[in-house]
């Protein structure tokens, strides 16, 4: 079996799907559930992938982060898998190697972003990859992410592109105009945003593209799918 795809939006998920892996786009607490179910149905392993928030100030938007580890903020670290993680480097040199904090919110603010840096270490942060690498912990099965920075650290997120998205990782144009029409001066920020937001999903299509449908695989990687990651590692 192949490993599998979990994205939080839904146009990372589109771009996952490039690949030509499984893909579930699911985040918040619904991720956790998602992940679990792609272990239970076979995958040999996840791929957190999609956009991130900068917390290193060399990581510009467009930026591919390949994760030695994702960082709960409660303490724990999980590590990915080495042999993976070298295939991605192989697959995209440019990609920057580094910590990824797991987040259950979103650093929305440069403070945030400051803060969990400081707590952390991590480069950078999403919300998925925690989730990811529990599940994988749990079920003895090898993860990786592989994550583009949108919004750097030096940059907040815009209270109306917090507003727009919805559980099921889509954008919702109607609750961004209902908080621009609140507050105007979030159209400069919004507009920023968007700007990063598409140097970051562009890094990603290349990334995409760049990968063979079989390069997590468990063949190529000599991991049979009935085996756990800590009986061959």
């Amino acid at each position: 079996m192949a490993a599998a795809i979990l994205t939080g939006m839904a146009l990372e998920a589109r771009i996952a799907r490039r690949s030509g892996l499984p893909v579930v786009c699911a985040t918040g607490g619904a991720a956790a559930v998602a992940a679990h179910r792609l272990l239970e149905g076979g995958a040999c392993g996840l791929i957190s992938f999609g956009i991130a928030g900068g917390l290193a100030p060399d990581l510009r938007p467009g930026s591919l982060v390949v994760a030695t580890a994702v960082v709960d903020e409660d303490g724990p670290v999980y590590e990915a898998w080495q042999p993976w993680r070298d295939r991605l480097h192989n697959a995209l040199p440019q990609a920057h190697s580094a910590l990824l904090a797991g987040a259950r919110m979103p650093a929305a603010t440069v403070g945030d972003k400051t803060r969990l840096k400081a707590l952390t270490g991590a480069a950078a942060v999403d919300l998925e990859s925690l989730a990811v690498a529990r599940a994988c912990q749990a079920w003895g099965r090898p993860f990786a992410v592989l994550r583009a920075v949108a919004d750097p650290a030096w940059r907040a997120l815009p209270a109306a592109a917090l507003a727009g998205l919805d559980g099921a990782g889509r954008m919702s144009p109607g609750a961004v105009l209902a908080r621009l029409a609140a507050d105007p001066r979030e159209l400069v920020a919004l507009g920023r945003l968007a700007w990063d937001l598409g140097r970051a999903l562009a890094a990603l299509r290349g990334a995409a593209q760049t990968l063979p449908a079989d390069l997590l695989g468990g063949g190529p990687l000599g991991l049979d799918p009935a085996q756990r990651v800590r009986d061959v590692a």
